[in-house]
């Protein structure tokens, strides 16, 4: 019996074997004797480098993904059959983002946002769980033609563009929505500043990306194989951002009412292989510049075996963990609620030590 653990801020996903897809939207079920699931059709184009690694694409001299080739792995991803098998952990996080947007206690009120953006939107993941009553309009977008899919009630519109540069105009929405897509970003700084100026004042932008120490049962599986077969190893799991950066990040962008969270999630998987096929079906495969594009069949035999031995679970399987990072950040605007002036406080804090003493003689 399969089924969603809560504990605390992490969550679990069980199953003895591999996880499917149900043909019910959001709905994992377990295969307890299903083989190990291995499409035919996972075989990922051979990376063609179409620009040079002296690009720069993004601001202050960052350049630290591939960007072009991100946009060809979102889009062989987005045209494998059968490819709604891999939006798992989207599915799983969605729940998290669209309940802030129609009046969770992240929010604490209803609101109608009548212009609205989902930036790098995907498969609408987002879309799908917003209804007329919350937003008016939206717009999607993505780097991928074919990820981007309209399929709700809200009318929508679509936009080929890419998160590092926004083609909008400033003070345009009234909300942007983002998730699972920024962490592939080069310049987050700048990008933050960016969705600050398409935000009209008083608008709030709601984000979740993949960051913290996410993966890192394979990172470090990975490295003591690299090291013990070939005397070093080579970044093979992108660098993602720490939950402690992502508040300042927002801060320097412009955004008040800052609020930040992060959610732990773990997925069962057979063994390392099929950790490894699941995040190319997702299009989350590394695009570092620096990264090592052939792992050798030694090293990636010794890594399935300390990954067993280091993280495994008696059962065989292996976990990946997955750290989301939630973002709440609103544009200033003269309406919202203001920190007091200085020195206008009425009550020192030496008084608060009076307050028990009093309530102790007043009570009989």
């Amino acid at each position: 019996m399969n089924k969603l653990v809560s504990n605390s801020r992490t969550r679990v996903l069980l199953t003895c074997r591999t996880w499917f897809a149900h043909p019910q939207r959001g709905v994992l079920t377990a295969a307890p004797n299903t083989p190990k699931r291995r499409p035919a059709s996972l075989n990922p184009p051979p990376p063609q480098r179409t620009e040079s690694r002296r690009h720069r694409s993004g601001g202050a001299g960052m350049n630290v993904f591939d960007r072009e080739m991100k946009r060809r792995q979102r889009k062989w991803a987005a045209s494998l059959q059968g490819s709604q098998q891999f939006d798992y952990l989207r599915d799983e996080v969605m729940p998290s983002i669209s309940p802030q947007v129609q009046g969770s206690p992240f929010l604490s009120f209803s609101r109608t946002f009548p212009l609205a953006l989902d930036l790098g939107c995907g498969k609408s993941h987002i879309a799908q769980h917003l209804s007329k009553d919350v937003v008016e309009r939206l717009v999607l977008a993505d780097t991928s033609e074919d990820r981007l899919r309209s399929a709700c009630e809200i009318p929508t519109q679509c936009v080929l563009a890419d998160e590092e540069y926004l083609p909008f105009p400033e003070n345009t929405f009234d909300l942007v929505l983002s998730s699972m897509s920024m962490h592939w970003i080069n310049d987050l700084p700048g990008a933050f500043k960016q969705i600050q100026s398409v935000l009209k004042p008083d608008g709030v932008f709601i984000g979740a990306v993949v960051g913290g120490e996410t993966l890192f049962e394979l990172r470090c599986s990975l490295q003591l194989a690299e090291t013990e077969r070939e005397g070093g190893f080579s970044p093979h799991i992108s660098p993602y951002t720490a939950v402690s950066d992502l508040g300042n990040l927002m801060g320097q962008a412009g955004f008040n009412m800052l609020t930040v969270d992060l959610d732990e999630i773990q997925v069962d998987y057979p063994s390392i292989f099929e950790v490894m096929t699941d995040l190319q079906g997702m299009g989350e495969s590394n695009c570092a510049w620096n990264r090592k594009s052939v792992l050798h069949r030694d090293s990636m035999l010794a890594a399935a075996a300390i990954y067993q031995e280091m993280y495994g679970h008696p059962d065989g399987g292996v976990p990946a963990t997955f750290h989301v990072l939630y973002m709440i950040g609103w544009k200033p605007h003269e309406s919202q609620a203001r920190p007091a002036k200085r020195g206008s406080a009425t009550v020192s804090f030496s008084d608060l030590t009076q307050v028990g003493r009093t309530v102790t003689k007043e009570t009989p």
